[in-house]
């Protein structure tokens, strides 16, 4: 798995956490005051990546947690069929099917050049470019 660790203080919306080993992108974050002997906690509300799920965790302002390191790579499709598409990356020339996002149903050709996202081992296509 490629992570990092990050200080729990430094998450923000918008902020990438691996939560119960699923990427999540952070939608909320709380904070409390710290109380006479304790420390401050903060709430991370995340929804994954992959899945749409919801996940929240508390825990101390001072603990670390994993951040994903996101690979952002360029592919051409070779072939599209149904709600997949058949890629070759455009640096390593590996082939390797992806599926279609709802948002980008309909603007993936033949030839087109996509960004997609290698996040845990997982790869998920987030934006066409067009022709070569």
């Amino acid at each position: 798995m490629s992570t990092k660790q990050a200080g729990a203080n430094t998450m923000q919306k918008g902020s990438y956490i691996v939560i119960d080993g699923a990427a999540c992108r952070v939608v909320d974050t709380q904070t409390s005051k710290p109380g006479k002997h304790g420390h401050s906690k903060i709430r991370l509300s995340a929804v994954g990546l992959f899945d749409e799920k919801k996940r929240v965790i508390v825990l101390p302002g001072h603990d670390n947690v994993e951040v994903p390191l996101i690979e952002k790579k360029n592919a051409q499709v070779l072939s599209v069929t149904g709600d997949s598409v058949n890629v070759m990356d455009n640096e390593t020339y590996e082939t390797f099917d992806l599926s279609i996002p709802e948002e980008l149903k309909g603007q993936v050709v033949e030839g087109a050049n996509v960004l997609y996202w290698d996040v845990l081992g997982q790869k998920v296509m987030k934006q066409v470019m067009g022709k070569s």
